[in-house]
């Protein structure tokens, strides 16, 4: 199994990157989400995939991620019965992550159906599946970044003193905590307020 491959990007077009490592060239399904990321790197620089490796009868297809974040998200939507990494794929890249776990958590199925080649069923399947599993991801992330519990609930307190619901208070606060772990409460509020 591999965790990732890094080397120059020998060929990259929106469906899949070539990174030339030691000489080897190894053909990465992206998407485009990481394809934005990825064309970003200078051409002298090394890129960095994380991989999800698809094994099947007939072949060994390489999936690549910019971010473990991205991969997660993608491992996750694989775990659902109907959904195969193509269609994780097609998912991630017509959503960035952090709107894919706004859209679950949320229930929101319409921007789901959105996706191409994502039906109702599908939609509501994917939902139903990731929901808890999405909030426990996140609630893990703002851990593992020692954001201030302190800073957060006080705003977090204050944002829905305001009239603003806890979960669209939540999101903007993680992001903020996430970006700037040292932010005071009044500047949190602030800031949550432009953001909404």
């Amino acid at each position: 199994m591999y965790d990732y491959i890094s080397g120059k990007i020998a060929e990259l077009n929106p469906a899949f990157a070539v990174v030339d490592n030691h000489g080897m060239g190894y053909m990465i399904n992206i998407s485009l989400t990481t394809f934005n990321e990825v064309s970003k790197i200078p051409n002298d620089e090394a890129a960095k995939l994380y991989i999800y490796e698809a094994i099947r009868e007939d072949a060994h297809v390489l999936f690549g991620f910019s971010s473990k974040h991205e991969r997660e998200l993608f491992l996750m939507l694989i775990s659902v019965s109907g959904v195969g990494p193509n269609t994780a794929r097609m998912i991630l890249s017509s959503l960035s992550p952090a709107d894919l776990e706004q859209c679950i958590a949320s229930g929101n199925v319409g921007m789901l159906k959105s996706v191409k080649g994502i039906g109702a069923k599908t939609a509501q399947r994917i939902i139903v599946d990731l929901k808890d599993k999405i909030k426990m991801a996140s609630d893990t992330l703002l851990d593992n970044n020692n954001a201030p519990s302190a800073v957060y609930d006080e705003a977090l307190s204050a944002l829905v003193m305001l009239g603003f619901t806890q979960q669209m208070s939540q999101k903007a606060l993680r992001k903020l905590l996430k970006e700037e772990p040292s932010i005071t409460v009044e500047e949190a509020i602030k800031k949550s307020l432009k953001m909404m």
